[in-house]
């Protein structure tokens, strides 16, 4: 079994898509980030397991979701529906055979209007200083498997947009082993808090930033 955390901010449209695409293997933790929408309700009645995270951001609701997991291996997950569960599941493979310490999801957007130019071209610049640093990378993922207890001793310590790049710079530092494959990238149900507009891309561009100033 692989907890799979699902960072969720007023999402109610896309949970039923969501999770009814959980693979046997995998148990949806859905971390409810303060959403005002009945995203925790509709959640719960779907049958996922809601962790209640008041602290506002993207890492925070990473991490609230890392403490309430009980599995060995963890696995992330967008929780707008641009990614399916059962590729998520697949890219589990090579860190439970040991192959890896995390696998990422490259994304490839399965239409043009799945993933904006400016957020792409942010995230290509970000994964190109991610190579810089010796990590083969091509995108700073929001589908990742790791192995809980590796993940805490990382100690990410960014709450906000800032947590999967501190969380990949600090694997980078780290010599972890870090598999990359191919994940189909589908359009968002609803709009991106983050990517729908170019000063949501410029804010989480600005957080990275932060940490990579730091790191």
């Amino acid at each position: 079994m692989i907890d799979v955390i699902l960072p969720c901010l007023d999402e109610a449209p896309a949970l039923p898509r969501v999770l009814a695409d959980v693979p046997a293997g995998l148990r949806p933790l859905v971390v409810d980030n303060g959403s005002t929408d009945g995203s925790a309700e509709i959640a719960a009645g779907l049958g996922a397991q809601v962790v209640r995270c008041a602290e506002p951001g993207y890492g925070a609701a990473c991490h609230a979701g890392l403490l309430a997991s009980t599995t060995e291996v963890i696995a992330f997950c967008d929780c707008d529906g641009s990614l399916r569960l059962a590729d998520v599941a697949d890219l589990a493979r090579p860190v439970l055979d040991g192959s890896a310490d995390m696998a990422l999801g490259r994304r490839v957007a399965v239409s043009r209007d799945a993933w904006p130019p400016h957020a792409r071209l942010a995230n290509a610049v970000l994964a190109r200083r991610l190579r810089q640093l010796g990590l083969p990378v091509h995108d700073v993922s929001p589908a990742r498997v790791v192995r809980r207890d590796a993940l805490l001793a990382l100690g990410v310590s960014d709450r906000r947009s800032g947590y999967p790049l501190e969380l990949l710079v600090r694997a980078a530092r780290a010599g972890w082993r870090v598999a990359e494959r191919n994940v189909d990238y589908h359009p968002r149900v609803g709009r991106s808090k983050v990517t729908g507009s170019v000063l949501g891309t410029v804010r989480a561009v600005r957080d990275m930033s932060v940490v990579l100033a730091r790191d």
